[in-house]
């Protein structure tokens, strides 16, 4: 799990291992890695907790290690054993030869761990990693080559993998392969990177190759060859990349987060471009292949995610059953795939995630693709492994997020949400053409309305410093913003560590009621529109039992003064629409109570940026 970066060329590699490394470090990690080529043997540093202390590490060893022009290295966020320099990768086999980095789970690593220690193999780990570098290092013992060493392996080898493999007898050669989890090849002048994310090599170059699962590549410092689990050889299909370094830079903001934030406008702007031109055209969306007839035999739509994003399928099954009258379940992937798949070529299954290589949501959309359903991704990696499964692709065209908490891509995955149900309705005929027209011009003032919150954050500070030192924090909401109430609450969660939990309001009184006291901090979502008095009676109700009420209301009610201690207050707009203007505030009260503590804002404890294993 985590990142992977490999280099085989010509330049020093331990500070283009260390850097493409930091590249990584959004995706979360808790220890750290590498293995470089020396002239006698392979050598391997390892540490525990941030990249600084294998920097420090290293620091004895640079004169040594420094000519080095071959290695890999690793980011751990740890599954199997606990987060030390011993389970750490790069992993070894026991006469270490052979050098190994791994993402993934291997599912069946407790049964070919009592395979291969029944034939003498001493293991030192508690990782599942280290069965692949025995597996490996057996077969090159038989084989003396070591892509077919690596070929042979992974033919016994269940679950997810990128492993990227050296040995110490093929002194000018690099084997990475795949499956289930992304990996591609950096090209360059003389030299080549293999990384599990563009940002570790986007510097270096724009030329790349993304391996599809099970193939292999073995490169040298002149050479690339690919060839699939057969060991047929198959020809390369080079790509260029679509990011400039700048993107990875805080642009003068103290954390990425903050940065992403005020990216909103824009990638909201950014999304619409091109796919509505004005209220009186059609949205256009030319990836989504949904016909009329299509749209005639569906007699259902499935959304699948996982995390931030199944907040924003909830908004997309509200906006869509709105908007289109077809039927929409949401479930959160990792239950989806646990049960028997009732999908059919009558159900649109929607899939969401960020990276495109969500684990749990690759393996649904798999499942529900074979009983014949018509695939619809979301994403914000057109170039992901569950892009490469759709039938129909609506990019959100966010750009790279860097911070592990989802701000920016959670927002366009709403306003994609909003553009796709519009485009199903327009097809359908099923929304009256004013009111279409009445939520696309209001869709385009949205990117000011948020730059007007920007503009205008004091409330939102004096929050967060009024209840930063809170215990636990309740989110409140009824109808299209109850999911906003659960994105509120997590990223709170994520990012300061407090306790918070979003609800129905209307379920306050069936349970939760009982935790109301003077120390409990409820924040009402209180816009206008057809639950705002419900919401307003359910406020009262937590009130009447001494909780510290806030509101985030579009309201003007003076009212409101009474009954809440701090209100937050946002721009006008429809109800329809105001799960994107309520968010922004939540991001950034969460964002600020995590600042004042003192939090690592970008890189919280224990999270990934992308869950690539179940």
């Amino acid at each position: 799990m985590c990142g992977i970066v490999g280099y085989i060329g010509n330049k020093s590699v331990v500070d283009i291992l260390l850097d493409g490394l930091k590249q990584l470090e959004y995706r979360g990690y808790d220890s750290s890695g590498i293995a470089v080529r020396c002239p006698d043997k392979i050598k391997v540093y390892k540490a525990v907790g941030k990249l600084e202390n294998l920097s420090a590490e290293l620091m004895p060893h640079r004169s040594e290690i420094s000519s080095a022009t071959i290695g890999i290295g690793h980011i751990r966020w740890a599954t199997h054993g606990a987060p030390t320099a011993l389970n750490a990768h790069p992993h070894t086999c026991n006469c270490g030869n052979l050098v190994l980095v791994h993402n993934g789970i291997i599912e069946n690593y407790k049964e070919l761990r009592e395979k291969l220690t029944a034939l003498g193999c001493v293991f030192k780990t508690q990782t599942d990693t280290e069965v692949v570098a025995h597996l490996v290092a057996r077969k090159y013992a038989e084989t003396k080559d070591l892509t077919e060493a690596v070929r042979m392996a992974t033919k016994e080898i269940e679950g997810a993998y990128a492993l990227c493999v050296l040995h110490n007898d093929e002194k000018d050669k690099l084997v990475a392969t795949k499956r289930n989890a992304p990996l591609l090849v950096g090209i360059g002048e003389g030299e080549y990177f293999v990384a599990s994310d563009v940002p570790a090599i986007i510097k270096h170059t724009k030329k790349a190759m993304y391996l599809a699962d099970n193939q292999i590549v073995t490169l040298t410092r002149n050479s690339m060859k690919l060839i699939d689990e057969n060991g047929t050889e198959l020809s390369q299909k080079v790509e260029v990349l679509p990011w400039e370094p700048v993107a990875l830079s805080k642009m003068g903001f103290k954390h990425f987060m903050l940065k992403e934030i005020h990216e909103q406008p824009d990638v909201i702007r950014n999304i619409l471009v091109g796919r509505m031109h004005s209220c009186d055209e059609p949205v256009v969306l030319n990836e989504v292949n949904l016909t009329k007839e299509t749209l005639k035999n569906l007699n259902r739509i499935q959304i699948i995610a996982c995390g931030t994003s199944l907040h924003a399928a909830m908004i997309g099954k509200y906006i869509i059953e709105n908007f289109c009258g077809i039927p929409v379940d949401v479930e959160a992937s990792s239950e989806y795939i646990y049960r028997k798949t009732v999908t059919d070529s009558h159900t649109l299954v929607i899939g969401v995630s960020q990276s495109g290589e969500t684990a749990d949501t690759l393996t649904a959309i798999k499942q529900s693709k074979a009983k014949g359903s018509h695939i619809l991704i979301i994403t914000n990696r057109p170039d992901s492994a569950m892009a490469r499964e759709a039938d129909s692709l609506l990019s959100v065209n966010a750009g790279i997020e860097v911070s592990v908490a989802a701000t920016k891509s959670y927002i366009a995955q709403l306003v994609s949400f909003y553009l796709l149900a519009m485009y199903m309705a327009e097809i359908k005929g099923s929304l009256a053409e004013s009111d279409l027209k009445s939520l696309k011009a209001e869709l385009m003032q949205v990117p000011q309305k948020i730059e007007q919150i920007l503009s205008n954050k004091e409330q939102i500070q004096h929050c967060a410093k009024v209840y930063a030192n809170t215990k636990d924090f309740i989110y409140i909401a009824r109808g299209i913003n109850f999911p906003t109430a659960l994105e509120g609450a997590l990223k709170l969660k994520e990012i300061s560590y407090i306790n918070a939990t979003g609800y129905p309001a209307g379920e306050l009184k069936h349970g939760p009621i009982a935790m109301l006291d003077n120390t409990m901090p409820v924040l009402s979502i209180l816009m206008k529109g057809s639950v705002y008095e419900k919401l307003l009676s359910n406020s009262e109700e937590a009130k009447a039992r001494d909780a510290r009420m806030i509101a985030l209301t579009n309201s003007k009610d003076e009212k409101l003064k009474d009954l809440f201690e701090n209100i937050i207050e946002v721009p006008d707009v429809q109800e329809l629409l105001s799960p994107i203007i309520a968010m922004i505030p939540l991001q950034l009260l969460a964002y600020y109570i995590a600042e004042f503590l003192g939090k690592d804002v970008d890189q919280p404890r224990n999270l990934a940026k992308s869950v690539t294993v179940e």
